[in-house]
């Protein structure tokens, strides 16, 4: 069979499949793929996304796999173009979410043979993927590789496992590369009917005085846990990934409630989602005299001190007296009140503006675009201080849903990722990065001219450098003799001169009420407000706000 053949079959799987978007990186051991992509998009089959540069092709099907739910192929040629999915591949592991890397490839005979363009591709992503195949158009049939595209794609979705993640689909085509005739047999093949597993949370009394963690998690998930803890009068401790930190049971300020006399009470911890974002939050899953419940379907559930006392693939929460679980009425109650005398001190704090007047501190930042979002709108928020910024924000009547890439909680690929994610819904779409975040992705703002151009203002908090590392212990002052160097990094870009160079709106923002401005009209096409921020003080702000709680 050819290889024009053997693309035909693999478009059709990921179409039944439920397969509604692909990315494409130019190339051309993966012509064949290309064209029946663009024939599946020019009949409305599938929407083609093309990009130039493979990391930010992957980032961008990442980001459309995570706002749809649905898989989403990236397609390469061979080669380093290949390695370059691997940033991609490593953050949907860890996140679980269905990025289908379908990597071309030389004929195998050339495999190690000095061939150019030829490396060992099967295993490249060996350790993060949930499955990986392989099919050579050559030596298979239609039947054998519709297999092999099923497997990956079921072990994807998780609906056999209920766990989801990335799959490598590595093609071996032969030459032609080009469409040619062909005649495919008749085939007598049964489609795959995966049957999705459930399974029965487990029932938990209320009684003992708990706590939730969410950590990073789907927009429906997360929403599942705000109505669970609101029902069983629990305090909610969301970060703003976990999609859960809105209603009455979420705790804004948990991070530094988390330092005060409150902790002394917890009997229980449980835990859903990833979460990645506080120390407070570390140390709590630590402490060896409460019961730890982690939440999670996965073997990889969410662990880090291995301290769980129990694993569980989900959970309810019996309230009545006669199961033992009445719930401490004031217990929530506690949680609400000590957030609500924290939240003024932390607005006076995060509203006091650098010594010079003319910025930002990024927390208020954070509190200012997380107020002008609503329900409708989307989020994605960078690493670093960013979703930390957001972490502190008060909790509002309306949420936006909110992407991050927590699972490896790397800087890359970020605007790559936002702009799937508006891509993939055609909804306001926002995000908010540092520079140095926005830096490392520029090249996802390049968008080929025949290809539709996403929906997305991003906000960048622009301190010139990684003000992280000052909150950190390199940022002690017995460290500053090199923190500006090799920490700081300050780089001085004129970040105007890069959203010119790729067609994208710019403004420079200097004060809140000129952010508040600009966020009020929807974004159109790809925009950047550049907002200075100050970050001298970044280390004294940080530990005036973890010093708060002991003023309650």
């Amino acid at each position: 069979m050819s290889s024009t053949a053997c693309a035909q079959v693999v478009v059709e799987e990921l179409i039944s499949f439920g397969v509604r978007e692909a990315v494409l990186a130019p190339g051309s051991r993966d012509a064949p793929l290309a064209y029946e992509l663009f024939e599946a998009d020019k009949i409305g089959l599938l929407r083609l996304h093309v990009r130039i540069d493979e990391r930010s092709a992957a980032f961008t099907a990442l980001g459309m796999a995570k706002a749809s739910g649905l898989p989403v192929p990236v397609i390469t040629t061979s080669g380093t173009a290949a390695g370059n999915l691997h940033p991609a591949v490593m953050e949907a592991w860890h996140s679980r979410i269905p990025l289908i890397a379908i990597t071309a490839d030389r004929p195998l005979s050339m495999i190690d043979t000095g061939a150019n363009q030829t490396t060992r591709q099967r295993g490249l992503f060996a350790g993060h993927v949930r499955s990986e195949v392989q099919v050579t158009s050559s030596e298979s049939s239609p039947r054998a590789w519709r297999f092999a595209i099923q497997r990956a794609l079921v072990a994807a979705s998780g609906r056999r496992s209920m766990i989801g993640g990335p799959a490598h689909i590595n093609i071996a085509f032969d030459e032609p590369l080009v469409p040619e005739p062909i005649d495919r047999p008749e085939e007598d093949f049964r489609q795959i009917d995966p049957v999705a597993v459930s399974v029965a949370p487990t029932v938990l009394p209320s009684a003992p005085q708990t706590v939730i963690i969410a950590g990073d998690l789907p927009p429906e998930e997360g929403h599942r846990i705000a109505h669970l803890a609101e029902r069983a009068a629990i305090p909610l401790l969301a970060e703003p990934s976990s999609n859960a930190r809105r209603g009455p049971a979420a705790i804004g300020s948990y991070r530094l409630l988390l330092q005060s006399s409150l902790t002394d009470d917890i009997e229980r911890v449980v835990v859903v989602g990833h979460p990645t974002l506080s120390r407070p939050v570390s140390a709590l899953m630590r402490r060896p005299d409460l019961e730890l419940i982690v939440v999670d379907g996965s073997p990889e559930w969410a662990d880090p001190a291995m301290n769980a006392d129990r694993v569980l693939g989900g959970i309810s929460f019996d309230d009545s007296e006669d199961r033992g679980g009445v719930q401490d009425g004031d217990w929530l109650s506690r949680w609400q009140q000590a957030d609500h005398a924290l939240r003024p001190k932390i607005d006076e704090l995060i509203t006091t503006t650098a010594a010079d007047g003319e910025s930002i501190t990024g927390p208020t930042l954070a509190a200012t675009l997380w107020r002008a979002l609503g329900e409708d709108d989307q989020l994605f928020v960078g690493s670093s201080n960013p979703v930390r910024d957001l972490d502190l924000a008060p909790i509002g009547p309306t949420v936006p849903q909110t992407y991050a890439n927590r699972g490896l909680a790397g800087i890359d690929g970020a605007l790559s990722t936002a702009a799937g994610i508006a891509l993939a819904s055609d909804r306001p779409t926002h995000a908010l990065v540092g520079d140095l975040t926005f830096l490392h992705d520029a090249g996802g703002l390049i968008v080929p001219t025949a290809e539709p151009r996403p929906g997305l203002r991003i906000v960048v908090a622009n301190d010139d450098g990684g003000s992280i590392f000052a909150t950190l212990e390199q940022g002690h002052p017995a460290q500053m003799g090199a923190f500006e160097r090799v920490f700081g990094v300050g780089h001085g870009t004129d970040l105007s001169g890069l959203a010119a160079a790729v067609g994208a709106g710019y403004l420079k923002i200097n004060s809140v009420d000129q952010l508040t401005a600009a966020l009020r009209q929807p974004p159109s096409g790809i925009e950047v407000l550049d907002v200075i921020v100050d970050r001298r003080h970044r280390r004294t702000l940080d530990q005036q706000l973890n010093g708060l709680a002991a003023t309650l």
